[in-house]
């Protein structure tokens, strides 16, 4: 498969052939629809051209003046939404006004926000138009998306933007390939394009609005529903094994598309030797593998579908057996380092314990490779594996590869207890062309602080309910995470609503039984952690160290012999 793709710009073409004043939305940066007004303006041609992505919070930063003391925000609703669709359209909104009493109220169902400004001196009202088209989409599904808009003297209608027709004409490509019978249908599937959008930098910890990364998002997530429709499965199934998905998405002069077929990437993640303690970014397979070595204990092996080796260390000691999996997601990257730096501290505790700190490594090579590129995208084509699947769904009968290393070692340890490692996003996560908000993953679109699932077999909840208080009541005593949590909180809430989850000692916790684990205890960590890094990914890699110790710790005074 060879395809090319290059549409006309639009702001482009609306200059080119404007002849009367007139309003549009397209998807460009302010920079780039700013310049577009200025040529127009040389033809002597009034326009105003804003942002279809996210309009609400683009009036704002480009219409409201300095001076801002309240104002009132009705979003719309739309049967063809969810209900808080437009609310959460709005964030962070309400972290960027800090000094103004910002409100917000469901409306009615046009397709436009209410807006009542307060100033000292004044008060005003505006419409802000939010542009969506209710379209089936690629998997046949009826969706409401944001999309282009011209007003003018004829009217008002939908204006097909470059950036929406390379993602339509990427996957009319895609549908049009003969994929052949079996999975998987391919090593690589490369999708190269290129987003004339600079991001933006919202200044409030790690929002940013990039335009590239929400292409990144659709392209990879409409791919792997399309191959779950092309197979026969459901939507969402996370058996599927197409082949490794990769968007490689840029900054770039126009929109361009390029989508090939390609072998695997064999390249090993590169990067300068890190103080695991201190470490600010995502470390590299050689360090990996040095730290491990380091833990000590009878090694385990597994090998990726890439060929790339799965390792893990039993470090045999006193106490009731622990498993500690980092890495399964591998774009969640603080896991990593937490499981090494807990692995350390209870090697000198001679515990025992069974630590697997990367289990995905084709999608952490993926990682490494796509972050060079753009390291504060969540870069969500890194998160399964070479395969296309996520690890933990495969099932005897088949090749378990990566997953054959958790297998292992709950073999050789016997441990009723699995601390598994993960991360989410630290920004704002969309899919603006196929409905805006994460299908099957709505919950993960707002950051909301670090928290903790529990899954526990039939007969264990007793011992669930007590191991979650004590690691929740430990986790108390980590200098900032208690803070962190209350401010991502709370403005979760003004842009979604509540978060769904239970409150245990100022942690959001999901404590809920599940059969699927043969291991009686599964504690699953989820700290805002994709695009981090500095501080925050140091922030981030304590607080899973201090989960797993604090899990550990528990678990030797409750835990069944």
């Amino acid at each position: 498969m060879n395809f090319e793709y290059s549409p006309v710009p639009t702001l482009q073409d609306l200059v080119d052939t404007a002849s009367a004043p007139f309003e549009a939305w397209t998807f460009d940066d302010h920079a780039a629809r700013r310049s577009a007004e200025e040529a127009l303006a040389a033809k002597g041609i009034t326009a105003r051209i804003r942002s279809a992505y996210k309009p609400l919070l683009h009036f704002f930063l480009e219409d409201v003046p300095p001076g801002l003391v309240a104002a009132t925000i009705r979003w719309p609703v739309h049967e063809a939404a969810e209900p808080n669709r437009f609310l959460l359209e709005s964030y962070p909104l309400a972290a960027l006004f800090p000094q103004a009493r910002l409100s917000f109220e469901q409306g009615d169902t046009g397709l436009h926000y209410t807006v009542d400004l307060t100033y000292r001196d004044r008060t005003e009202q505006h419409r802000v138009l939010a542009p969506n088209r209710v379209h089936t989409d690629h998997v046949g599904q009826t969706v409401l998306s944001p999309t282009g808009w011209r007003s003018d003297a004829d009217g008002s209608r939908r204006l097909e933007t470059d950036y929406e027709q390379m993602f339509h004409a990427a996957m009319a490509a895609i549908a049009e390939h003969d994929w052949g019978p079996c999975e998987p249908y391919f090593q690589e599937l490369n999708i190269a394009a290129t987003v004339p959008a600079r991001d933006l930098d919202l200044g409030y910890e790690d929002e940013i609005v990039s335009l590239a990364e929400a292409l990144h998002e659709d392209f990879y997530f409409s791919c792997l529903e399309f191959f779950q429709k092309f197979s026969g499965r459901p939507l969402g199934d996370r058996h599927l094994q197409p082949g490794q998905i990769v968007p490689e998405v840029t900054q770039g002069a126009t929109c361009t598309l390029q989508i090939s077929l390609r072998p695997f990437d064999q390249v090993e993640r590169a990067g300068e030797w890190q103080n695991l303690d201190r470490a600010a970014a995502p470390l590299s397979n050689a360090q990996i593998r040095t730290e491990l070595a380091q833990i000590g204990g009878p090694s385990l092996t597994a090998q990726s579908h890439a060929g790339r080796p799965v390792e893990a260390r039993h470090h045999q000691g006193r106490g009731k057996p622990v498993m500690i999996s980092a890495g399964q997601h591998a774009n969640e990257t603080t896991p990593v380092v937490g499981a090494l730096r807990a692995a350390h501290r209870l090697a000198q505790q001679q515990a025992d314990f069974v630590i697997s700190p990367m289990e995905n490594p084709d999608g952490y090579a993926l990682h490494g490779r796509l972050s060079a590129l753009t390291p504060r995208h969540m870069l969500h084509a890194a998160r399964y594996t070479a395969l296309g699947d996520d690890l933990e769904y495969r099932e005897p009968g088949g090749p378990l590869y990566e997953k054959e290393i958790r297998n292992q070692a709950e073999e050789v340890s016997g441990a009723k207890l699995h601390v598994n490692l993960h991360g989410y996003p630290a920004h704002e996560w969309t899919r603006p062309l196929t409905g805006y908000i994460p299908r099957n993953f709505a919950m993960w679109t707002l950051p909301k602080g670090f928290f903790l699932v529990l899954r526990y077999r039939e007969g264990w909840k007793g011992m669930a309910d007590q191991l979650i208080d004590r690691v929740t009541a430990s986790l108390q005593q980590v200098a900032g995470l208690g803070d962190f949590n209350a401010r991502q909180i709370d403005l979760y809430r003004t842009h979604a609503g509540q978060t769904g989850f239970e409150m245990i000692n100022g942690f959001p916790c999901y404590v809920h039984q599940d059969d699927r684990h043969s291991v009686p205890l599964t504690l699953i960590t989820e700290y805002p952690d994709e695009t981090v890094y500095g501080p925050q990914f140091v922030a981030g890699h304590e607080a899973q160290m201090q989960t797993v110790l604090a899990a550990h710790a528990a678990w030797q005074q409750i835990g069944a012999g």
